[in-house]
């Protein structure tokens, strides 16, 4: 087995602890790069297709030049190459090593492209999926293009610390209008009335591999869910809440701000999800699904 993490440096294969990156990279002086993280199972990456579409859009829309096939090919050779069978998968786009300067530089300068893979070994969510994570509501303070997997993540750092210093497990962010619109690092999902609720897509949240997939397997269980808004002030209304994301999967909220969602424990909507997902997983495994 190779040394781990193991690593892809544009195009050079070699441990994570060996690569060099220059002061001048762009994603290390204005945080200007996109990423992608994905789930590895069995020695296969998850949802691979999805991941690499929104790493193009990502790449796309901030305007940089990369080859995303040449990428995805470097990637899924790293992984082979480390042994991996559980873990994840680190993709990472920058603009390039040029000289400081606010502009883009001259389309000769290449990107800089790192992959690394590592193992996942332990379930480190499995405490919550029976008792159900805590969450903090923090202000928003996110540009307004959360929907480009960029880099730059200050104030997801910020809030995620904060959610940490008050005992919970993620931070609930809260735009100025008082509508929640998505976790430091996951997507929100909120029950009511046997109905899922989560934030439309729009510039102000990501669109996440996960959530997209939930969405889905709601859709095929028969369970009705509705793309709209979500309030803090309706946090005491609602019956369940549950959040999604790469490493996580599908986490049962049981709390909020020191206040227990519904009964607090996790609901019948959210473990009928859990189970849901596991079975999906449980299929692609055995490639009975994509």
């Amino acid at each position: 087995m190779a040394q781990l993490p193991w690593a892809n440096w544009n195009g050079a294969a070699m441990p994570l602890s060996d690569v060099q990156v220059s002061v001048l990279d762009r994603g290390f002086l204005f945080g200007d790069g996109i990423y992608e993280v994905l789930r590895v199972y069995d020695g296969r990456p998850f949802l691979l297709r999805e991941h690499m579409a929104r790493l193009r859009r990502s790449l796309a829309e901030i305007q940089i030049n990369a080859n995303a096939q040449r990428l995805e090919q470097r990637m899924l050779e790293a992984l082979r190459d480390s042994g991996v069978q559980s873990g994840m998968v680190y993709m990472q786009v920058t603009r390039g090593t040029a000289p400081r300067t606010h502009r883009f530089p001259q389309p000769t300068v290449a990107p800089n492209e790192l992959i690394y893979v590592d193992v996942i070994d332990v379930d480190p969510y499995a405490a919550y999926r029976d008792a159900g994570a805590k969450l903090l509501t923090v202000k928003d303070i996110r540009w307004q293009r959360c929907d480009i997997k960029s880099v730059n993540l200050l104030a997801n750092c910020m809030a995620a610390q904060a959610a940490v210093e008050a005992g919970c497990l993620e931070a609930l962010l809260v735009d100025r209008d008082g509508t929640i619109t998505e976790g430091s690092h996951t997507s929100i999902f909120a029950v009511r009335q046997g109905r899922i609720v989560t934030s439309p897509l729009g510039p102000h949240i990501l669109p996440g591999i996960t959530r997209g997939l939930v969405v889905a397997l709601a859709n095929r269980a028969g369970i009705e869910i509705v793309e709209q808004p979500l309030r803090q002030d309706e946090l005491a209304s609602i019956d369940e809440m549950f959040l999604t994301g790469t490493t996580s999967e599908v986490l049962p909220v049981t709390g909020v701000d020191d206040r227990p969602i519904g009964d607090g424990r996790p609901g019948p909507v959210t473990q009928r999800l859990v189970e849901t997902y596991a079975d999906h997983l449980r299929d692609w495994l055995a490639g009975e699904t994509e």
